[in-house]
């Protein structure tokens, strides 16, 4: 027999007995009976192939064999109980980190609430919100820097699992006094001879301006600026440079008196944010509990 075969139990019914010097005592300890903690320390024995208690009428004395032993034990049985709180401790949410990755304009629109929340009720959560840019969103996921992102799904390769969170409808941003922002809705062939100021390629929703606008007009967009952050695209079309185009959600978070935010029609198109998570990477505890949270977040802002 080898040491592989020896169990928890059996180990257990040695410290016990190490400790207590009676079967009686040790079989207290343990909650079982007395002719059990005796088999236990036999077929200890058995695998050792060494005797590990001197029997005397009122004592089980300790060999030098059972001397030796007894600090392996102790330590593995240590760790084992180490083991079990440090699980514990996650699987009920006492300790831990969620790291998690979102374009600073998908944070703001999404994140506020649930981060609010979880912290009020998870204090001693670790929560890591790695606002990225992006073209820097999934490879962080793909890296396993975060645990999950919240964003724009990828094309279906195999290499990331995504679950749909919400969508929003695409609308064009307009000043106040443009022509088109007393419509109810805007037709995507009237940006045809709009300038436009767009994200930089790879970023926000460029590639769906360019794609639509191609197909319904036959022509590319007039772009007036580029822009590395939604804030400065609003800006500008406050100012008159050029009309933007953004999700609902996040464009009214730069909504002010002299914009008007108006949906876009034929086609209508929205535009998906879900959670992504690295294939065949499951969430520990905690992430599953902030998903949970923000789902249900997300749910009470889309009612309102």
């Amino acid at each position: 027999m080898s040491l592989e075969q020896l169990t928890l139990k059996q180990l257990r019914a040695l410290a016990a007995v190490y400790r207590a010097g009676q079967l009686s005592a040790a079989a207290r300890d343990l909650n079982v009976t007395q002719s059990a903690v005796s088999v236990l320390i036999k077929q200890i024995e058995t695998v050792l192939g060494v005797q590990l208690f001197d029997r005397t009428t009122r004592r089980l004395v300790p060999t030098m064999a059972c001397d030796n032993a007894i600090g392996p034990v102790e330590r593995i049985l240590d760790d084992l109980r180490m083991l079990d709180l440090s699980v514990r401790d996650l699987r009920d949410l006492n300790r831990g980190t969620v790291r998690l990755s979102a374009t600073p304009a998908t944070g703001m629109a999404l994140l506020p609430e649930a981060v609010r929340r979880f912290r009020t009720a998870w204090p001693k959560i670790d929560l890591i919100v790695d606002d990225c840019a992006p073209n820097q969103f999934l490879k962080d996921i793909l890296a396993e820097k975060v645990d999950f992102g919240i964003g724009v799904a990828p094309p279906d390769d195999g290499a990331f699992v995504s679950t749909p969170l919400t969508d929003e409808v695409l609308c064009a941003i307009l000043p106040q006094m443009h022509p088109l922002a007393k419509a109810d809705s805007v037709p995507w062939s009237s940006l045809a001879d709009e300038p436009l100021v767009l994200s930089r390629r790879d970023y926000g929703v460029r590639d769906i301006v360019e794609t639509t606008l191609l197909s319904v007009t036959g022509r590319p967009p007039r772009v007036a600026a580029e822009v590395a952050f939604l804030s400065s695209a609003t800006w500008m079309a406050a100012a008159g440079i050029g009309l933007c185009v953004l999700p609902e959600r996040i464009a009214r978070l730069f909504f002010s008196d002299a914009l008007v935010v108006v949906p876009l029609r034929n086609p209508t198109i929205h535009r998906a944010i879900s959670l992504v998570v690295k294939k065949d990477r499951s969430l520990a505890p905690a992430a599953r509990r902030f998903v949970e949270i923000l789902k249900d977040s997300m749910g009470a802002t889309n009612a309102s």
